[in-house]
């Protein structure tokens, strides 16, 4: 409304006049000045003017006046945007409230915000004006404005009201139907937001996005091919935000029709809401591809789901676990039909899931449960369903391709099916195989003979016979072992079995040690026989010697031995030795001397050096050689004072020198070894020929005085002492263990340094062993190899530092088994102390000798495969400790090719470990599947390889597995919290990389894990 200056200026002027005449004198300056204010605002220079109406208002006192200029100042203000401007519009309004400006200020700063954009204030002020003291054209300006205003900022139920008001009106009639339309849209009223937007167009609105909203409306109606069509005439006309979600209208259209070529070609170029696609998203693209046959990128698609836990999310997953499937990936694909079977939104897919899931459980095996578990869990849920048969065949085949055989024994012990029974006797001796591959004796014996309790199937009862017998060998049981090993052999499916090849051989072992070497003669010779050449057939001939030896057939002994020497690739020392030992007793003295001389050139680092210096000095002796049988004497003094023909060496030098009159030497010989082995036998025969020397020398006061200082000899001469250890003795012998321990107690007791008091020792401490009284017997152990050496301190040494094992007292095993290394006789025993040097070694973090320990292992000839196992995982465990990757990668390669059970799964562990290490992801998972299919039992490391074959998986940009496996670890294998750690650690780390992409995802859903 154009301003009336006449008007307004005649309105003043007689105002002013009425003032005058009460006041007496007021400026007349003012009037003009004022006037000249008024043509700046007409003319728009509101700086100009605001500045003449501020000089003004300081100038007059006529509240009506002022009143005027501080509107004006105040509009003005507004005008020229001034940050002060509604704080002056306010300030007039509060002092001047009845004005007839006040409305009119309202609508003016309302107006002013509108037109910058600053709908929030401008709704402020558009509330406090009274409309209807607006003219006609100001009232639908003022609706119009206002109701924008509210839409900007979203408040569309009061907007919605003001454009109604405005929507028949020629000026805004058309915008406000767009916007009423728009408004229609957003609450979901499509057929309603389709007539206003189509009225709109009429009215002459060229509004872009009303084709794109008709293009979303029909989308949502259903209208597909309309939506296509509008999208598609849209599409070049819009900007990047709206092409966007055009492509993903269009996209989702043409999906709706199972268009799915088209679908992808538009789908894929939707750049999500603010750049992130949701689950929804993946979903829609993955299953177009899916249906077009590209499996790969569905998988692509698929697995970027994460998090899922709706009806979209398990169709997308059992989708994801098809196209698995489809493109051989059937580790993923278990996993996904997994996540399938836990979701409750379609029970048609989760039971199709489950089968599939279980199918391949079967086939490639399972992390999280057991094989068996599965499948029974499938049909306890779904007793009808037409695979029940074939799963329930899967199930009993289950138990043994599973491994997990203690669950499977617990499933089918007390089962009376007669394929249960059949199923038990094998998964009972598959599972008494790993046990005894794992030194469990005892209860592999008891699972063979849970085997024998259903003997169906003559192929598993023969293997069980024979495996038990091997069993109560190695348990010492002899005896049983024969019945077993005889039972076997006449059992007509043992000919068809690998066993049967060295049945004889190890018939011939248990009469061997029953000492009824005449039957084991028998069965080495027929060995020998049949016996291709190699380790076993050397140890026969050896063996078949020592039969003959002991049976005092030394020619054939002699046969024997020299077939066993024959075989060069063999270490033939103790052959060699026991064939010259055996020239002795044919009477071909000098042949045993020649050989005897020939074996220590030959052999200058043997364990039967001391033997057979001991022999030769013994025949030079015979053949009255007395300078050489001292000097062979005197090597071992010199060089074995820990072995056990030291004594015997000494006692024998100083008989030489008795024998030629050289009685100072001779005494001081046997003084010496009294004093360093008091109690033995060598002792004892000493001084009574000490005491022939001092008669023949007449010096039996010497005598006298010297015996008088051996604590010893009394009591050794003593008829009650002989007593009372014969009848501990005889108790021994007679295998009544209560009274043999309570006799050798009682001698000890009062005899604690009898004659008899080693082998009392030793004795009780035997006793005690193999009554499974462990402890008990350590104080009688440590008391024989305390004492000088002799034939007991070897096995003491050995079982005592067996002892300290079990126990785990490391520091006392060492150095007893330091002692049995040096000072054993048997090669055997030898390799028994580097073996568990190098395990005790280890366990006190001692990680440099462990591993010299298992170098020198293998360095060694003729060693068991288990035994190579040991030390090359010794190498790689040690290796890892000191940081030696390269070298611990190496060792558990080798390990890989020998070992069994636990230590296999180990080797396969860090075989996948190190594989994903060097970035070798598909080699890595395929270990870790070998380790899900064969080793799941060991626990320790299949619940470990799931961490590998998550980063695997991750590695591969497969988040969905990935994240998946981690979350299945959190949950299952809270028993093992280092491995949850590291996995909600690394799942954390996938989950809030991943959430930069998929809006789905919930950075910090991870607590919701910890706690389920």
């Amino acid at each position: 409304m154009k301003f009336n200056f006449l008007v307004y200026f005649s309105f003043i002027f007689c105002h002013a006049t009425a003032t005058m005449a009460q006041q007496s004198e007021v400026n007349k300056d003012v009037l003009g000045s004022y006037q000249k204010a008024i043509q700046l605002y007409e003319q728009n220079q509101f700086a100009a003017a605001q500045n003449k109406f501020e000089t003004i208002s300081s100038q007059v006192e006529s509240q009506q006046l002022l009143s005027n200029l501080e509107y004006y100042i105040a509009d003005c203000a507004i005008k020229l945007g001034q940050p002060n401007a509604d704080q002056l519009m306010e300030k007039f309004v509060s002092n001047y409230p009845s004005s007839n400006k006040t409305n009119k200020a309202f609508l003016n700063v309302a107006n002013f915000y509108f037109d910058n954009n600053n709908y929030y204030d401008a709704i402020n002020w558009y509330k406090r004006v009274n409309a209807s003291n607006l003219g006609r054209d100001e009232t639908q300006k003022y609706h119009f404005n206002y109701a924008y205003s509210l839409f900007k900022n979203k408040e569309y139920d009061q907007a919605e009201k003001l454009f109604n008001r405005v929507r028949d009106d020629k000026e805004y009639g058309a915008q406000a139907k767009y916007y009423i339309g728009f408004i229609a849209y957003e609450q979901d009223e499509y057929e309603s937001a389709t007539e206003l937007f189509d009225d709109a167009q009429r009215e002459g609105v060229k509004d872009n996005n009303i084709s794109y909203f008709q293009s979303d409306m029909n989308f949502k109606l259903g209208n597909f091919q309309k939506a296509i069509d509008l999208g598609l005439e849209q599409l070049p006309k819009s900007n990047i935000r709206e092409k966007s979600q055009l492509n993903k209208i269009i996209g989702e259209s043409y999906f709706n029709l199972k268009n799915y070529e088209k679908a992808i070609e538009y789908l894929k170029e939707y750049r999500g809401d603010r750049g992130k696609w949701n689950n929804t998203d993946y979903y829609q693209l993955g299953y177009a591809y899916y249906e077009t046959g590209d499996y790969q990128k569905a998988i692509d698609e698929f697995s970027k789901i994460i998090d899922g836990e709706n009806f979209v999310a398990q169709n997308a997953y059992y989708h994801l676990a098809k196209a698995y499937l489809k493109t051989d990936k059937k580790t993923q694909a278990l996993n996904a039909f997994k996540n399938v079977t836990e979701m409750n939104f379609d029970e048609e897919l989760k039971e199709d899931a489950f089968l599939n899931y279980a199918k391949l459980s079967y086939e490639i095996g399972n992390n999280y449960q057991s094989v068996p578990e599965v499948l029974q869990s499938y049909l306890e849920a779904y007793p009808n369903s037409e695979d029940a048969s074939t799963i329930n065949d899967l199930l009993i085949d289950s138990f043994i391709t599973s491994k997990n055989y203690e669950k499977a024994i617990s499933m089918l012990e007390n089962s009376r099916d007669y394929e249960n029974k059949l199923a038990f006797q094998k998964v009972t001796y598959y599972y008494a195989i790993e046990l005894f591959k794992e030194n469990e004796y005892k209860s592999a014996k008891n699972y063979l003979n849970k085997s024998l309790s259903q003997r169906l199937d003559a192929e598993f009862t023969a293997k069980a016979t024979f495996w038990k017998a091997e069993t109560d060998y190695i348990l010492g049981n002899y005896e049983e072992a024969l019945i077993g090993y005889k039972e076997f052999k006449g059992m007509s499916k043992s000919k068809t079995l690998s066993e049967f090849s060295s049945i004889d051989y190890n018939i011939a072992y248990a009469y061997f040690k029953t000492k009824n070497y005449a039957q084991a003669k028998n069965f080495f010779e027929s060995f020998t026989k049949t016996e291709r050449p190699s380790q076993t057939l050397y140890d026969a001939y050896v063996r078949l010697g020592d039969s003959h030896f002991a049976l005092g057939d030394y020619w054939p002994a002699m046969e024997a031995y020299n077939e066993a020497i024959a075989m060069k690739d063999y270490n033939s020392d103790y052959a060699f030795f026991q064939k010259a030992y055996s020239y002795g007793f044919v009477d071909r003295n000098q042949k045993k001397i020649d050989n005897l001389n020939e074996f220590l050139k030959k052999y200058p680092n043997s364990i039967y050096r001391d033997d057979a210096l001991y022999e030769l000095g013994n025949t030079y002796a015979s053949e009255n050689k007395d300078s050489k049988a001292i000097q062979s004497y005197q090597s071992i003094i010199s060089d074995y004072q820990n072995s056990i023909y030291y004594p015997k060496a000494l006692s024998k030098q100083s008989l030489i020198y008795y024998n030629n009159e050289n009685y100072d030497k001779a005494l001081n010989q046997f003084k010496s070894l009294v004093n360093q082995y008091p109690n033995s036998q060598e002792s004892l025969q000493a001084i009574k020929t000490v005491r022939l020397i001092y008669i023949d020398l007449g010096q039996t006061d010497e005598y006298a005085k010297w015996v008088r200082g051996l604590d010893f000899v009394e009591v050794a001469d003593s008829d009650i002492e002989e007593a009372t250890y014969e009848a501990a003795e005889n108790k021994f012998l007679d295998n009544e263990t209560d009274k043999a321990i309570k006799g050798f107690e009682k001698y000890l007791e009062e005899f604690p340094n009898g004659k008899s008091s080693l082998s009392a020792n030793f004795y009780l401490a035997q006793l005690y062993y193999n009554n499974d009284q462990k402890s008990a017997s350590v104080p009688y152990y440590e008391n024989v190899i305390d004492r000088a050496s002799s034939e007991f301190t070897e096995e003491s040494l050995r079982r005592l530092s067996q002892i300290y094992l079990s126990e785990s007292e490391y520091d006392k095993a060492i150095s007893v088994l330091n002692r049995l290394e040096t000072e054993a006789s048997f090669s055997e025993n030898v390799l028994f102390a580097k073996t568990n040097l190098m395990k005790a070694y280890y366990e006190t973090e001692d990680y440099q000798k462990a591993i010299n320990y298992a170098e020198d292992i293998l360095n060694k000839d003729n060693i068991d495969d288990e035994v190579i196992s040991d030390a090359k995982i010794f190498i790689a465990r040690a290796s890892l400790e000191v940081g030696d990757e390269e070298r611990a990668a190496s060792a558990y390669r080798e390990v890989l090719e020998t070992a069994n059970g636990k230590l296999k799964a180990e080797a396969l562990y860090y075989d996948a470990y190190f594989k994903n290490k060097a970035k070798e992801y598909e080699a890595s998972n395929k270990v870790v599947q070998e380790i899900t299919k064969n080793y799941s039992r060991y626990r320790e490391f299949s619940v470990k390889s799931l961490i590998i074959m998550a980063k695997n998986f991750y590695a591969l940009d497969d988040a969905y597995n990935a994240t998946y496996i981690l979350e299945s670890a959190i949950k299952n294998f809270s028993n093992y919290p280092e491995v949850t750690k590291e996995a909600e650690t690394l799942l954390k780390e996938i989950k809030a990389k991943e959430a930069e992409t998929n809006a789905s995802i919930e950075v910090d859903k991870e607590k919701e894990v910890e706690g389920n």
